[in-house]
């Protein structure tokens, strides 16, 4: 279990061990907090009350005094698993759904024509839909696109990377994905 960490405005900033969380609690840089305690963490015996010291973790914690995040106004960083994730593991030409380990990045205009390794350009293909359009557009193969690429916002992204999310955690990054996402479906 990770811990969402957001700014004091809410806007994502990282997953965190539970042991970071404790130390932002330890250290009062929590501004506030969503979802009920979903670890307590134990400490040692305090000499002056012989009580044991104990932190309740938050799925979701807001830091006091963080630098805003400029994530938020970045491109999200491209990779195969986020990539399949935003597509949900659908071929953009067939249509079928694969498993990981049969799926490839396409670029829709290929890098050896001039084409970008970006969001924009690139769509999961299984093997033989993109070993057939291979360095051709798809109109040069007669395929067309099922869906169209788009660029994950930093919710989507935060969600995309591949973590396990709570439940309090998934509630709260879905508030800001837009209902056209595919991560909706």
């Amino acid at each position: 279990m990770e811990v969402l960490q957001l700014d004091a405005s809410g806007r994502p900033q990282a997953w965190i061990a539970p042991r970071d969380a404790a130390v932002l609690y330890a250290s009062d840089a929590v501004a506030w907090t969503l979802g009920r305690p979903c670890r307590v963490l134990r400490g040692g015996i305090q000499r002056r009350t012989g009580l044991q010291s104990r932190i309740e973790l938050h799925p979701i914690v807001a830091v006091h005094g963080a630098v805003p995040s400029r994530a938020w106004r970045q491109t999200p960083a491209l990779s195969n698993p986020k990539l399949f994730g935003r597509d949900r593991q659908v071929c953009a030409y067939c249509g079928r759904q694969f498993a990981l380990d049969a799926l490839t990045r396409e670029h829709i205009t290929p890098v050896s024509r001039g084409g970008l390794d970006s969001w924009m350009n690139c769509v999961t293909a299984c093997r033989a839909c993109n070993g057939r359009k291979g360095n051709r557009l798809p109109d040069e193969v007669r395929m067309s696109l099922l869906y169209l690429p788009y660029v994950p916002s930093l919710h989507e992204d935060m969600i995309l990377r591949g973590r396990r999310i709570l439940a309090d955690q998934m509630e709260f990054l879905l508030a800001s994905v837009p209902r056209t996402s595919r991560l909706r479906c």
